[in-house]
């Protein structure tokens, strides 16, 4: 391959004048190339700090004039959390014409969407769940900083399977909200409609349409616009494309519109994934691909209301008491069943609930290895899955007991269904009953069966 740098190949930051040392290629786009590289120069007596290293093509150099000036900028802003590989220093080479900018290197642990997508890694809905979550807060945090993302896609997005925690490169890409100019419009199939009619550009407001488009993919493995008249396309050629997506876009589960649902055979995950979601979770889609096709600046799901929708997803997880499988709690089907839930979407038997706490309107389900952070006891709190502050244990001696211990600093009053009080002190249990009610000093909590 003609590479554009070659290993052992050194540049400079423009602003220290540190060298930088090329290792290997990681991969090309239509942007440039990405390398493994050390920032440091050991003649001098400097240790070596692995780093990535983006070099532009001069062709795309000539579409973006304003490419330099936006990652300055970037550089100068700082990122907005450890989750954006965010650019560091400009870097230039007097053997190759052109510049390209360092950003942390991505760690292996992570994988990209389009590994979810094709199933090469299998992560669990919890992890699933978290990754989704962490994008809304960084996007949500990106936008509050008066920025936009641009090209909100699989590419620039990775997670780890293990735990949900998300990088999000290509930052080149961010610039002022709402200004025009720059090389990137989106990437074919994210983009906001308005966008692929040619009557907006890029801003908070369409990155919000491809961040949902993004979520619905990880969750459903599937497109939220692609039903039966995909399927009808038989050449997919740019007026297809631009009247899917732009000119006549429905949403597959459009409640009140059945001409684009999935085809069973055709749309599989998505006829399989949509129904295992809890209805808070399904509305939160349904307006986003409904009102939010049509209006663009009232219409959409806020990244703060995706925060609160998915944290309150991964509060509802639990596990089938026959299989083990991960489901879904959904209060409305419950409800509706007569106080059961629906059958468990991998063995089809009704799983038996776990405990669940009552926080104001949210529920927690109190598995075996539930954790409650800051949010869950204190309004005041930022969502925070750092610290926690409570924990299910199982009694030491008696294994039927399951209890609720205090990892906080602070004391709990708790009050049995019988009216009689305790306090939960600091490292201290209270055993998991029906009616209970715990004090935590913001919030009340109340355990159910």
């Amino acid at each position: 391959m003609n590479q554009l740098l070659q290993p052992t190949q050194t540049v400079r930051t423009q602003t220290s004048q540190t060298l930088c040392a090329v290792d290997h290629l990681i991969g090309g786009g239509g942007q440039g190339e990405v390398y493994a590289a050390r920032l440091g120069d050991p003649a001098k007596g400097h240790s070596q700090t692995p780093v990535a290293l983006k070099w532009f093509y001069p062709h795309y150099l000539g579409q973006d004039r304003q490419l330099e000036q936006r990652l300055s900028d970037a550089i100068a802003a700082g990122p907005p959390s450890d989750r954006f590989l965010w650019p560091q220093e400009l870097v230039r080479s007097g053997e190759v014409a052109g510049f390209g900018y360092l950003m942390p290197l991505r760690e292996k642990r992570f994988s990209g969407i389009v590994d979810l997508v094709m199933r090469r890694v299998n992560p669990s809905f919890r992890s699933l769940v978290t990754a989704g979550f962490e994008l809304a807060q960084s996007y949500f945090l990106l936008h509050a900083k008066g920025l936009c993302y641009r090209d909100i896609s699989f590419g620039n997005v990775f997670f780890d399977p293990k735990s949900g925690e998300v990088r999000i490169c290509d930052n080149d890409n961010v610039g002022i909200d709402r200004k025009t100019g720059g090389g990137i419009g989106g990437t074919a199939r994210f983009m906001a409609p308005e966008i692929v009619r040619g009557e907006a550009a890029p801003s908070s407001q369409t990155d919000l349409f491809s961040l949902a488009v993004l979520l619905f993919y990880m969750l459903m493995n599937h497109h939220p616009l692609e039903g039966a008249r995909e399927a009808d396309i038989r050449c997919f050629d740019l007026p297809a494309m631009t009247r899917l997506y732009g000119d006549e876009p429905i949403f597959i589960f459009d409640p009140t519109d059945d001409r684009n649902r999935p085809l069973a055979g055709y749309h599989d995950n998505a006829l399989a994934l949509w129904p295992l979601y809890p209805a808070f979770l399904r509305e939160l889609f349904i307006r986003s691909f409904t009102a939010g096709l049509r209006d663009a600046s009232h219409g959409r799901v806020r990244e703060s209301e995706w925060r609160a929708g998915l944290v309150r997803l991964r509060d509802s997880i639990y596990y089938c008491t026959h299989c083990g499988a991960e489901n879904f709690y959904d209060g409305e089907a419950v409800r509706a069943n007569g106080g059961s839930p629906n059958p468990c979407w991998s063995c089809n038997r009704i799983p038996q609930l776990p405990p669940r706490i009552r926080l104001n309107r949210e529920i927690v389900l109190l598995n075996h290895d539930t954790v409650l952070y800051p949010h869950h006891i204190d309004d005041r709190e930022q969502y925070n899955f750092r610290t926690a502050v409570a924990k299910v244990v199982q009694h030491p001696r008696n294994p039927q007991i399951w209890g609720l211990q205090n990892l906080t600093g602070n004391k709990w009053v708790s009050r049995a269904q019988d009216g009689t009080t305790f306090d939960v002190l600091a490292g201290q249990t209270v055993t998991l009953s029906s009616g209970t009610r715990l004090h935590f000093g913001q919030r009340e909590g109340e355990i159910r069966f």
